[in-house]
């Protein structure tokens, strides 16, 4: 009697454990995964957009995204008034995943490539790319 409590106890766990497992393994569908590249999209966006500049020396420019043909969408400029380690680390995270999202679901566009400002100016306490 005692071996047939215990025996239903440890295959109850055992359920348990299954029904209620992590689902990491589980993929992302399209929709999931391009939903979450917009979000850090967006975080990026908004730490590049609380920079402000005092002078032109202060502003900077990166590229930002994965065009499926190659090379960025476009650039994101910043001034060195936020934390541009963290920046720089978070566009080079999130380029490296659109361009695995890129490959994943096979995504295409357009080949033109994005133009690079020519340089960057602080105006009004905002850094602006010039072309």
């Amino acid at each position: 009697m005692k071996n047939s409590f215990f025996a239903a106890i440890l295959l109850l766990l055992c359920f348990s454990f299954t029904a209620f497992q992590c689902d990491d393994d589980v993929p992302l569908t399209q929709g999931e995964e391009l939903a979450r590249l917009q979000d850090f999209k967006s975080e990026i966006e908004a730490l590049a957009n609380a920079s402000v500049c005092n002078e032109t020396s202060e502003c900077k420019f990166i590229a930002f995204g994965s065009k499926p043909c190659g090379g960025p969408w476009s650039y994101l400029i910043y001034s060195t008034s936020i934390d541009v380690s963290a920046l720089e680390a978070m566009v080079q995270d999130y380029n490296a995943k659109e361009q695995t999202y890129n490959q994943r679901w096979s995504v295409v566009s357009d080949c033109a490539l994005a133009q690079q400002p020519s340089s960057v100016t602080c105006e009004n306490n905002t850094c602006v790319a010039v072309y």
